[in-house]
């Protein structure tokens, strides 16, 4: 009792101590020593030269447009070089960066295109380009956003500081995703400029930032958060970074809803990994860095895991403790509902509260998934444009929170199924073993969730329901009403469904979900992958399940054209994956009809 009041109290307080408590103090310590004065603008024969190195990753619709914009700030021509370093591109974003240089408005700019033939990922280009650099300023950018005029200039004054070698601008959207995306990226430029008041931006806007080429060290192969750990490096062996809010990069493309959560999520899985390789920065020695580290992205990495142990230990106590962990849970549970109707329904008009739970509840169920995705080894750094469907987690095409939603849903009514299955196996056991010769269980190869690279096979757990070797004369054959293989007690379970029971142990191990396609027989799926067009994407990226759309919809396959039509039903669930809301409705549709078959003895 004494370790779960513990446990909920110290996550309770770290929580709200990171979100509350960290933000007022740093305000205060920031207004306290006051803002860096700007150092006096440099003369144009005192500038130094600077190198901007654009990654660029299938950027043939930006491309032009960031060309045009470097050409576009105010620097000497002579003393700017830019690199595009084209990682392994095949959508001609050469070719355009190529003829935007042809362009009047490019003119007189010093360009150089790199083209990578293999796309590996935007740290191993980085690695490559500034590792061949000389010593001197080297300023990295998006292809997406553009500059403001005198954002070089700026950056030049401050490096006269030799003390100086990371100097970052602000991060502006041209036109954000959604009300909260805004929200977050005002509270992000706030919070930096107040760190960097106090020690240091902990990390910095990947849209643009400078620092010294000799301070720099090549990355990991693994790094996700480039931005951070990079400049972080360098503050860490000693250097002092800038945060000029003068100096904009303004994001010109809207990121979309899916694409800002799984943009979460990396950022996420970044989070844990930068916490842990720059442990540096919580050095007691330098005491104002330390409190900002630890305060703010260290703790952050890992509040997502501490309201997870929030509300488990208060689940616990909530029935074994004093009545106030009891409210205390009714209070995380109405502010989750609330959360999660938020998220369901982002264009209605909810109150700026229910706004603000869904953002912070979605944030974190991101920071989940990407603090899991970090510790399980699963993130290897690779990287991609944020409109593009391939990220690092993105294996399908099912929403992340679906994702998370579905296997939390299976989990729960897997180990409930569970339950059910200790209660009735004796009696069932007796019906199988006192009606017919053979185990009472029944094992069968299935094909499960397909990849593109591979397909899975698993052995399929039921209540045994036809007879031994029901099969050994006619081979795979589909199930026919009034089917002689199968058993008296057999054709009950078969109606009632409660052979499938045994199934809750695939889905507690992975092999299946709740709701999905049917499990086929792989003698089948050769041939039905032959006849039926789409067949084999059924299960793209989505577990086979105990029930489904096409189920409930249709039972038992008894031809071809049954399964075809059943393909029909697959392919329209899985357009419900995209969306939160629509897959909630669907599945709790499909369970309540799948009861009533159960009930009704309507299975054959």
């Amino acid at each position: 009792m004494l370790l779960l009041q513990a446990l909920f109290w110290l996550s309770l307080g770290a929580i709200v101590y990171h979100h509350a408590v960290f933000p007022v103090l740093l305000r205060a310590l920031a207004r306290r020593r006051g803002t860096r004065p700007a150092p006096p603008a440099l003369a144009t024969d005192a500038l130094p030269n600077i190198t901007v190195v654009i990654p660029a990753y299938q950027e043939a619709g930006f491309i032009a447009a960031k060309l045009a914009d470097c050409a576009a700030l105010d620097y000497p021509r002579h003393r700017l070089k830019v690199i595009v370093a084209c990682d392994g591109c095949t959508d001609g974003t050469e070719r355009r960066a190529a003829e935007a240089l042809a362009t009047p408005a490019c003119a007189g700019l010093d360009v150089e295109i790199r083209a990578f033939p293999l796309n590996r990922g935007k740290v191993a280009v980085l690695n490559d380009v500034i590792g061949a650099l000389p010593p001197g300023i080297v300023a990295l950018t998006d292809v997406s956003a553009s500059l403001s005029v005198d954002a070089l200039r700026r950056a030049a004054a401050h490096f006269t500081n030799p003390a100086v070698g990371v100097v970052a601008g602000t991060y502006a959207l041209r036109q954000a995703g959604s009300a909260g995306e805004a929200g977050y990226w005002r509270y992000q430029t706030a919070i930096k400029a107040d760190e960097a008041a106090v020690a240091a931006p902990i990390g910095v806007h990947g849209a643009f930032y400078l620092f010294r080429r000799e301070l720099w060290r090549p990355l990991p192969a693994d790094t996700i958060n480039d931005d951070v750990i990079l400049p972080m490096a360098i503050v860490a062996d000693g250097a002092e970074a800038v945060y000029d809010r003068a100096m904009v990069a303004t994001e010109e493309e809207r990121t979309q809803r899916a694409q800002e959560f799984r943009r979460r999520v990396r950022i996420a899985s970044g989070n844990v990994q930068q916490a842990l390789r720059l442990w540096r920065l919580g050095d007691p020695r330098r005491p104002r860095l330390a409190f900002v580290f630890l305060s703010g992205k260290a703790l952050r990495a890992f509040a997502p895991l501490l309201l997870g142990v929030m509300f488990a230990s208060n689940l616990a106590l909530a029935f074994s403790g004093p009545v106030l962990y009891r409210l205390l849970l009714l209070g995380q549970v109405a502010f989750y509902l609330l959360a999660l109707a938020a998220i369901a329904r982002p264009a209605a008009n909810w109150p700026r509260a229910m706004r603000f739970a869904g953002y912070f509840v979605e944030g974190h169920g991101a920071g989940l998934v990407g603090a899991m995705r970090q510790l399980s080894g699963r993130d290897k750094g690779r990287w991609s444009r944020a409109a593009e469907s391939t990220g690092a987690m993105d294996e399908d095409y099912v929403h992340p929170l679906v994702r998370i939603g579905k296997r939390a849903f299976d989990i729960i009514v897997a180990l409930a199924a569970f339950l059910v299955l200790a209660i009735a196996f004796v009696p069932v056991a007796l019906a199988i073993k006192l009606t017919s010769k053979g185990p009472i269980f029944y094992r069968q190869i299935r094909v499960g969730r397909s990849t593109a690279t591979h397909t899975d096979l698993f052995y399929l757990f039921k209540f045994r329901t036809m007879y031994v070797d029901a099969e050994a004369r006619t081979g795979p054959v589909w199930a026919t009403a009034n089917d002689p293989r199968i058993t008296p007690v057999g054709r009950f379970m078969r109606k009632t469904r409660i052979d499938e029971l045994p199934q809750a142990i695939n889905v507690l191990k992975g092999d299946m979900s709740i709701v999905g396609p049917r499990p086929e027989r792989p003698a089948f799926f050769q041939k039905l992958e032959k006849e039926i067009p789409f067949y084999t994407e059924r299960t793209h990226g989505l577990r086979p399940g105990i029930t489904g759309l096409a189920q409930v919809n249709q039972g038992y396959d008894g031809s071809i054209e049954d399964v075809r039509s059943k393909v029909g039903y697959d392919h329209a669930y899985a357009m419900r994956l995209l969306d939160p809301w629509d897959w909630f409705k669907t599945d709790v549709w499909i369970i309540l009809r799948t009861f009533s078959v159960m009930v009704l003895g309507k299975g054959q």
